[in-house]
């Protein structure tokens, strides 16, 4: 590309580290050694050179160079490259640019593995099963580790299900984020690990994967939630979602509503909707029981603020080509209430 190219790349690149300081001031991650004082700095050479952690400070995939957040378990001689080269389509990882190079020549892959499930506008979502594509998906763990504090599943792939979010041109299909969720999750969760791609994040791609996830509960008829620790990032996502569909059926019913007619509606859990509906002041506990009482004018007065706003992108249901996996007959998942 000319200039226009070279400048939208330095520009991609300046918005991840901008990101990253502030998500650095949100979860008060680590400074640098020129940051801090010089006895500070003396000790964690120290530390680093005793633990020997290197870690891989940049990657590049497609068209952005993405600082990394979070230290991932690449193998080792992959781990101890400051850059990592990552295509897009296949997610093999490569330690030079001119494999690199090569491998963008060789690589015939223009989408994620699995199967088209959604498509709408230019985004679409794919279906990969970890059974089918371990590689691919242990590929997507190790990349998504660099972003994710609390990950901790990179090479048991298996006996998850994996929804890679893309935006699509005429080169192929890019990857946007995606969530994984197990095939069986004894606690009813929904996800199991959510991301956007830092170049991709604040554009209403994670509300959207949050949707969809539901969207999928909404067709196997259950109830679901997201594992358990979310990061800061995915706590204030889910918060917000929650907050605008339950508000939007708030404010258009009419007539009287249970706390777990809501959950049947929505597919989000009991324990979810009423510590959303406490966060908006919206429920009395009354009675041993949690009580709906909203009013016209608090719930307006709620969606006019922007945390609550309709989210940018939603989930076209009739753009949705997917049916739920037959349910095994020993699993009846009961709306979870007690707390995880």
């Amino acid at each position: 590309g000319g200039p226009t190219g070279e400048l939208g790349e330095a520009s991609d690149r300046k918005i991840t580290r901008n990101q990253k300081r502030k998500h650095d001031e949100i979860n008060h991650v680590q400074k640098t050694f020129a940051e801090m004082d010089p006895t500070t700095a003396a000790l964690e050479k120290e530390h680093e050179t005793l633990t020997k952690v290197k870690y891989i400070d940049r990657v590049q995939i497609g068209r952005f160079e993405i600082d990394t957040w979070y230290f991932s378990p690449y193998p080792e001689e992959y781990g101890k490259c400051s850059k990592l080269w990552i295509c897009e389509y296949c997610l093999k990882y490569m330690r030079l640019e001119k494999s690199y190079r090569y491998h963008q020549y060789e690589c015939t892959q223009r989408q994620p593995m699995g199967d088209e499930i959604y498509r709408k506008g230019s985004n679409s979502i794919y279906e990969v099963d970890g059974s089918n594509h371990k590689l691919y998906c242990q590929n997507l763990c190790l990349l998504a580790k660099l972003f994710l504090d609390h990950k901790t599943l990179y090479f048991d792939v298996e006996p998850f299900v994996f929804y890679i979010l893309c935006e699509l041109d005429r080169y192929g299909s890019h990857i946007v984020g995606y969530f994984s969720k197990e095939k069986e999750s004894p606690d009813g969760n929904n996800v199991a690990c959510i991301l956007t791609l830092p170049p991709y994040q604040r554009k209403g791609y994670g509300k959207l994967l949050i949707a969809f996830s539901y969207e999928l509960s909404k067709q196997e008829q259950v109830t679901g939630s997201p594992e358990k620790p979310l990061s800061d990032l995915g706590k204030l996502s889910y918060r917000s979602y929650w907050s605008w569909v339950l508000l939007e059926i708030l404010r258009d019913f009419r007539g009287t509503l249970s706390i777990k007619d809501l959950s049947n509606m929505t597919s989000i859990t009991q324990n979810d909707i009423i510590s959303t509906l406490q966060s908006l002041n919206l429920v009395k506990y009354w009675k041993g029981q949690h009580v709906i009482c909203v009013t016209p004018k608090l719930i307006e007065e709620h969606l006019k603020s922007a945390e609550y706003k309709k989210p940018s992108l939603t989930v076209d249901i009739t753009a949705l080509r997917w049916t739920a996996p037959p349910k095994k007959a020993h699993k009846k998942h009961k709306n979870s209430t007690s707390a995880h």
